[in-house]
């Protein structure tokens, strides 16, 4: 047995939604999310509604091996959905969705947590810097508002 400290990172950035979260939290799902971002479009779902739900598992591309994902916590009520991405031999990571209400809509608490499985996952781990995460999260912000605001994807190519 080998046991090793982790190679890890944590970022966390707060949007500015400009809808409650009751409107919101739908949309954080793995079918719904093709609704508002461009080319969202997982291989396959695994659940009992057609919907996010807890312990729905989808799988999505990533890299050679592709990525497994699995809803740990949904809970509408309380607007918290939580989520484990395993891509083989890159990352394991947590990502943490937090809504509460806000004046004008609602704030997300946006937070993943990578940690590294291997020399790619180191790579990637160096590359996720707090620069990126918020040009991440600002992209994802511009792209769930023009959703919420117009009803359609925001267009990368206008």
């Amino acid at each position: 047995m080998r046991i090793e400290k982790p190679n890890r990172v944590t970022r966390t950035f707060t949007q500015q939604l400009v809808a409650e979260p009751s409107q919101v939290f739908p949309l954080l799902c793995p079918v719904r999310e093709a609704d508002w971002l461009e080319d969202w479009d997982p291989l396959v779902v695994y659940c009992q509604s057609g919907v996010a739900e807890a312990d729905c598992v989808f799988l999505t591309e990533a890299g050679s091996t592709g990525a497994i994902w699995y809803i740990n916590k949904h809970e509408p009520d309380n607007g918290l959905v939580e989520m484990i991405k395993i891509t083989p031999d890159v990352t394991a990571c947590k990502l943490t969705i937090q809504l509460q209400p806000a004046v004008a809509g609602s704030t997300a608490t946006v937070s993943y947590t990578h940690t590294s499985l291997g020399q790619e996952g180191d790579t990637f781990i160096a590359s996720f810097t707090e620069e990126f995460y918020k040009e991440f999260m600002q992209d994802w912000e511009r792209r769930i508002n023009h959703y919420l605001r117009h009803g359609t994807v925001l267009r990368t190519d206008g």
